[in-house]
């Protein structure tokens, strides 16, 4: 398997030649097709680093033998391609999309062989494919709770046009010296034959850093170079036997490959075929093969050596203690160092005879003899079970997921075994970082150490309450972090259990409680700080008008590539409620809005009014539940001008107030670059203001302050494109002169809702010697310098928007535009003339040629994203109006903004930026024809989607629908629904409203970075 799960992250305990050593899994190259540049950031991610697959490395192959091509021909029939799902993040397991090796052991039950971490901790959904392209869908039905194998079942029957046979494991077989072929899926490959020679067959497990690891066994060591993408393949010999299991390999570039013995897969195998019970045994300790150079070194007495060497004479090893989990069976009676020399009174030194003992022992006691510094140690320990301290369930609550901590956890950080885990740190339980590995203390000052008592505080806490949660993360154990956050049961309503069915290879959903109504806010008082030596009087006035927004969105929609962002905003009616905010910070109104004022008062705040193309959104909060002296800001009614003196107001990335004086040092129309791969709001045909000071640059929130304290501008945080070297998001710092907002302020003040018309194009300001050479006559060129004397310029039309129907047709690109209803343009604030007339009578330049046009202008009332249906993992609606300006032709009007990682449509590669424009033939142009198209076809059958990328080509796309995890729901703008929205889902064909009876239920994954989500405004 390839690819990367997020930031490397340092064991507590490590192995001195511990490298980062499995090819990691193979992430599926896309299928899709997708525009140029970064495509909208994955929902439901933390993992947010970009996948690297790694480079195949190819060892040339030894001539084969007749004998050698046999054993291959007879081995590739029972080889399979295993394509799957990780749907949900689960233990040492993010959600992902992979593919890897498995082979059939049991060609009757249809078993299938592969290792532990393709399997995963929870169940997937996926499928193998043979040698002659039969697919058949498989599910995971044994994971081993350490060693790194699992097995698979498929129907047996569904294969028809190839025998299946199963391949023998003889474990007996792996020695050194002897030939192997590494038979599988490498590197994403179809079939990859690698050869090698096993060199060792005493390697200690490799450690690959954070998540999953196998110990506790020996590995064979191959000269072989597999790659990712193989894991899982059979191991074989000249004889066609399977004689180990390939795991890992190093990652460096070293010829170097690691095998499972498969002594513990034939025992669990043999088990399942019997129908028994797989007993797994632990005494909570990790040991280490340690050579008697070491462990003489240790303490290991010559006489026990000496013993050991005659009884083993082929040995040179023996078990030595390295990690006691404390609390554990073995805490206080085995220490890290001891040399194990006796189980039960049997002289030991190999892991397979150690598991043999502990798995017929659970529940019983062991005699351990151990070897402490000299002194003969002997203890009787407790055998545990190893499946009962490998989780099975999770608990998914307010967006985020829960289990107890596992031993894979536990012991790669050597702590107790013991905690409820945050296994999908999303929703209400986003805490500082993007990281995962967080262990719950407390909630609501109620102790939480197990799952059972997490989910019966979480019961009694209201939604939208605000409660105290205490936790600790895994790497730092001496650290307890206390938060505030916001219990989220309106979007997240169902608090809901996931039990892993072997049996059915899915999870099992149960909705364990009903959310609790939200207690009704009551008025809180409050005072603002005041500014020590504050040399600027009206500038430390303003301190009143300043509030804290925080937004969440639970669903992405808009190409928007944050789930959570927050900045400051300035109130501009206090007696209303009104704020106004960058629509960087509210970039759409399905979401939950929080205004904190005074750094005390938490109101609820609405979305207002949202500008279609000035970067600013209107929210309202209740000014009743406000008892604090909230200034409404006064607002300039005069342009502030280049060079001009003012005060610089702003909140820096800490949250800290600062102030300095300052110079306008330009005025210029924003022109922030397209984001090709994932269209989102942009701030078009608006001045820009920037300013003298290094605070500018590192404040996303605050204002421009006359000496008479009027607010002459806002300065905003707008959100650019993605860079395509770092992967980030560019957000730019700057100013928006009040004057521009009061036509529409003063309409939401009297109560009515502005409706706003605009002319469909983005301009671009020309200076005149081009304006001379695109035909603008002399005395034009005189009249700008009069009218304009400290900038000379006009607008020339530099991109279209795409209108549906014939509106906006009368501009086109290279047009000049010279005057609007009479008035030359020479400013940026002039253009606003267009928001308040159905028809201009301009006049304008095209091709050399002056001419008189009444331009028509558009609606801009519905602009917005009102409805919005969630499909196999992807997220889907209208073409919002960034798409718009940035395409010539709109394909259909089912749009894909998002999808979830470990969903169908990431793992067929239904991409964002597509358009779908046929379900199964049938034309699908709008959303209400696509979900009719859609809700009709079964669960886990194929359908085929037609689609058009936003380059204009067209693809045929399949892909398996699963209601299972990834029920159809539908999000529709409903103004009597208290959130703003409601929600319908759609099980076997019919509509329920709200959530239904399964799917994950787990609120987007944040993208939200702590180095630039923390500013704005």
């Amino acid at each position: 398997m390839n690819g990367t799960n997020g930031t490397p992250r340092a064991k507590r305990k490590q192995h001195p030649d511990s490298t980062n050593e499995r090819p990691p899994k193979q992430y599926r190259a896309l299928n899709g097709k997708e525009s140029a540049g970064e495509n909208t950031p994955e929902v439901s991610s933390l993992f947010d680093d970009e996948m690297e697959v790694e480079e195949s490395r190819v060892v040339a192959a030894m001539a084969d033998t007749a004998e050698w091509q046999a054993a291959i021909e007879k081995v590739v029939r029972n080889v399979v391609s295993i394509r799957f799902c990780q749907t949900c993040s689960f233990d040492t397991d993010p959600a992902l999309t992979s593919e890897a090796t498995g082979f059939v052991v049991d060609a009757e039950r249809g078993y299938i062989m592969t290792n532990r971490h393709v399997v995963g901790s929870g169940p997937f959904w996926g499928y193998c494919i043979f040698d002659n392209h039969e697919e058949v869908d498989t599910y995971p039905v044994y994971r081993d709770p350490v060693h790194d194998f699992g097995i698979l079942r498929f129907d047996p029957k569904a294969i028809k046009y190839m025998p299946v046979a199963a391949l023998p494991l003889r474990p007996d077989l792996a020695k050194v010296g002897a030939e192997i072929r590494v038979v599988g899926n490498d590197a994403g490959e179809k079939l990859s034959i690698l050869s090698g020679v096993i060199s060792r067959l005493d390697r200690n497990a490799p450690e690959y850093g954070d998540g999953y690891c196998d110990f506790n066994t020996n590995y064979i060591q191959a000269a072989a170079a597999a790659s990712g993408g193989s894991s899982g393949s059979p191991v074989v010999n000249i004889d066609g036997y399977a004689v180990a299991l390939q795991a890992g390999g190093r990652s460096d570039g070293a010829a170097t490959d690691y095998f499972l013995p498969l002594d513990r897969p034939l025992r669990a195998l043999r088990c399942i075929q019997d129908g028994k019970q797989i007993t797994r045994g632990t005494i909570q300790c990790q040991w280490m093969l340690k050579p008697f150079d070491e462990c003489r070194r240790l303490g290991l007495s010559p006489q026990w050596e000496s013993a050991v060497r005659k009884s083993f004479p082929k040995e040179n090893s023996m078990l030595v203690a390295e990690i006691v989990l404390p609390k554990g069976p073995s805490h206080n009676k085995v220490e890290e160092g001891d040399v194990l020399i006796k189980v039960n009174g049997e002289l030991l030194t190999q892991f397979v005879r150690l598991d043999d003992i502990l798995d017929s022992s659970v529940d019983g006691k062991v005699k351990l003899l151990l070897q402490r510094g000299g002194e003969d140690v002997e203890v009787e320990v407790t055998v545990g079970d190893l499946h009962k301290i490998t989780p099975d369930r999770f608990v998914s609550v307010a967006g985020a997921s829960f289990h107890d901590l596992s031993y894979q956890q536990a012991r790669l950080y050597a702590i107790a075994c013991k905690g409820v885990f945050v296994c999908d740190a999303t929703g209400s339980f986003r805490f500082e970082s993007t990281d995962n590995g967080w262990i719950i203390q407390t909630i609501d000052h109620k102790k939480t150490p197990d799952l059972n008592s997490f989910i019966e505080v979480m019961k009694g806490i209201p939604d939208r309450a605000r409660v105290v949660v205490t936790y600790k993360h895994l790497r730092d154990l001496h650290t307890l972090n206390t938060s505030v956050v916001q219990i989220d049961r309106h979007w997240s309503s169902k608090m809901r259990l996931a039990v892993r069915n072997d049996e059915t290879g899915l999870w099992d959903f149960t909705d364990l409680a009903d959310a609790l109504p939200q207690i009704p806010p009551v008025p809180r008082s409050a005072s603002f700080i005041q500014l020590e030596n504050a040399q600027h009087r009206a500038a430390a006035d303003v301190v009143r008008s300043f509030v804290r927004v925080l937004c969440h969105m639970p669903v992405k929609l808009d190409g928007f590539p944050r789930n959570r962002k927050w900045g400051m905003g300035v109130v501009i009616d206090a007696e209303k409620g009104l704020v106004v905010i960058s629509r960087a910070i509210v970039p759409y109104d399905l979401c939950d809005i929080s205004i904190t004022i005074a750094d005390s008062i938490i109101v609820e705040g609405k979305v207002v009014f949202m500008h279609p193309l000035q970067n600013y959104a209107i929210i309202k909060y209740d000014p009743s539940l406000v008892d604090a002296p909230v200034q409404s800001a006064k607002l300039s009614t005069k342009h502030i001008t280049q060079g001009a003196s003012t005060y610089f107001v702003g909140f820096n990335q800490n949250m800290r107030l600062v102030i300095a004086q300052t110079t306008v040092t330009d005025i210029t129309a924003v022109a922030i670059p397209a984001n090709s791969g994932a269209p989102r709001y942009r701030a078009v045909n608006v001045d820009a203001i920037t300013v003298d000071t290094s605070l500018s640059g590192q404040c996303g929130s605050g204002v421009l302050v006359g000496e008479d304290g009027t607010v002459q501008a806002l300065w905003l945080t707008y959100l650019g494109e993605r860079s395509p070297v770092t992967s980030k998001d560019t957000d730019y710092h700057l100013g928006l002169a009040t004057p521009t907002l009061l036509p529409v302020i003063e309409q939401i003040q009297r109560g009515d809702i502005p409706k706003l018309r605009m002319l469909s194009v983005e301009f671009n300001a020309i200076q005149m010697s081009q304006a001379r050479i695109m035909g603008i006559s002399e005395e034009w060129i005189q009249r700008v310098a009069l009218d304009n004397s400290s900038r000379h310029q006009l607008f020339m039309i530099r991109k279209r928007t795409f209108e549906r129907g014939d509106e906006g047709g009368a501009l086109l690109e290279g047009d000049v535009i010279l005057s609007l209803n009479g008035k030359i343009i020479t400013r940026v604030s002039e253009l606003d003339v267009m928001y308040d007339h159905e028809v201009l009578d301009a006049v304008i330049v095209r091709d050399c040629v002056e001419m008189e046009l009444k331009l028509p202008t558009v609606s801009a009332n519905d602009l917005e994203t009102d409805r919005a249906i969630s499909f196999c993992g992807a997220v889907l609606h209208r073409p919002h109006l960034a798409v718009r300006q940035q395409i010539s032709k709109l394909h259909s009007e089912v749009y894909v903004s998002a999808r979830t990682r470990g969903s169908p449509a990431y793992q067929y590669g239904l991409a964002p930026t597509n358009f779908v424009t046929h379900v199964n033939g049938k034309s699908t142009p709008d959303l209400e024809s696509f979900l009719k198209a859609v809700v009709q076809i079964p669960d886990n059958t194929y359908f085929r989607l037609k689609a058009m990328t936003f380059d204009n080509v067209p693809w045929i796309i399949t892909i398996k629908k699963n209601d299972h995890y990834f029920p159809t729901m539908e999000w529709i703008k409903d103004p009597s629904e208290s959130s703003g929205w409601r929600r319908i889902t759609y099980e076997q064909g019919k509509a329920v409203q709200g959530e239904g009876q399964e799917g994950i239920n787990v609120a987007p994954a944040d993208t939200y970075d702590a180095e630039d989500g923390m500013i704005g405004m």
